[in-house]
């Protein structure tokens, strides 16, 4: 066990796109294993990275508290743990919880995301993938948020994310027609070609509103009956034009806003809600934290059936963590963003 504990802390708000020096470096004294009853100290191995990261940093209301400055960045990880005071996670189990941006944390049962134990035998990674939030995310919003029912027309913004592409196939599963936006011709392909898309729009190289219009068109339907939006911006304005009567817009999240200095100017054809009868909603995953076996269950046995594709995509190393953070708003992941910061023993 080393003496030492690195930690990448929060420097300061960001100022429009999230930067490095935000961020400040920092070796700390080891957490002290002198456990107070129900606790655990983890080692971490993985580290989740998510684009809702970027409002926890904000000094604003929001569901979570924002991270305060001097604290290590929040997030969520599985790691090992290497004392414990817990007889549900003995030394060496595997665990998850929002251990953050440090090598080493100490989990209380009092926290507001205690560690849980893994089962046994779950690849440690999973959880933080296809097993994770964002899978959670993609089926409430879809299937509460957005009402869904077989026969609809679902279009996926950010359709190649970890929550977008669970969405999409989820919709799937549920018997719809799915059409998915993504940025690049190899995000598209696998679009299509492993999570079995019925139509990509590719808004690199392609007018997003247009390419709606034309997709409804040639499938015949009234238009998007729920929109499943993780993008916003003009993104969220084209999706609104092309909505059919008693159409469900579910607001999940707004990547294209997140490092904006100043608030975009919302949506301008607005009044498509009005005219058609149109309901809008957003919604946060903790908001159904009384129903994640049942959505687990769901999961789980789409998953192992084969039913939904996924991708992780693992960077590596402890120094990396900013920069594995930055590849969100690149758009450089191709699905699920983790980084490996060391082995279980």
């Amino acid at each position: 066990m080393t003496a030492s504990n690195a930690q990448w802390l929060l420097r300061r708000r960001p100022q429009g796109m999230v930067t490095l020096d935000d961020f400040e470096y920092k070796e700390s004294p080891m957490p002290s294993a002198d456990l107070a009853a129900g606790d655990v100290l983890v080692k971490n191995l993985y580290l989740s990275f998510d684009p809702a990261m970027r409002g926890w940093m904000d000094d604003a209301p929001s569901y979570l508290p924002p991270v305060a400055i001097g604290e290590p960045m929040r997030a969520s990880a599985v790691g090992q743990v290497i004392a414990s005071e817990n007889t549900a996670m003995p030394v060496g189990s595997l665990v998850q919880g929002m251990f953050g941006w440090q090598q080493y944390a100490v989990s209380k049962s009092s926290d507001l995301f205690p560690a849980m134990a893994l089962p046994e035998g779950t690849p440690p990674t999973m959880p933080l993938s296809i097993f994770g939030g964002t899978s959670l995310t993609a089926y409430f919003g879809l299937l509460d948020v957005g009402q869904l029912q077989a026969g609809d027309t679902v279009l996926v913004s950010g359709a190649a994310g970890a929550t977008g592409s669970a969405a999409a196939q989820m919709a799937k599963l549920k018997n719809c027609t799915v059409i998915g936006i993504a940025g690049g011709e190899e995000k598209c392909q696998w679009l299509r070609d492993e999570c079995k898309l019925d139509a990509v729009i590719d808004y690199k190289s392609e007018n997003i509103e247009q390419r709606i219009g034309e997709i409804c068109r040639q499938l015949d339907c009234e238009g998007i009956n729920v929109f499943y939006d993780n993008v916003g911006g003009d993104t969220l304005e084209a999706g609104i034009e092309h909505m059919a009567k008693k159409g469900r817009i579910v607001l999940c999240g707004q990547i294209s806003a997140y490092n904006d200095e100043q608030p975009q100017p919302g949506p301008k054809n607005l009044m498509k809600l009005v005219v058609n009868s149109i309901r809008m909603e957003g919604f946060v995953m903790i908001d159904f934290m009384d129903r994640i076996d049942e959505a687990m269950n769901d999961i789980v046995t789409w998953v192992l059936e084969g039913k939904i594709a996924y991708r992780e995509d693992i960077q590596e190393g402890f120094d990396n963590i900013p920069a594995t953070f930055f590849r969100l708003f690149a758009g450089q992941n191709t699905g699920k963003q983790l980084l490996k910061i060391a082995d279980p023993e």
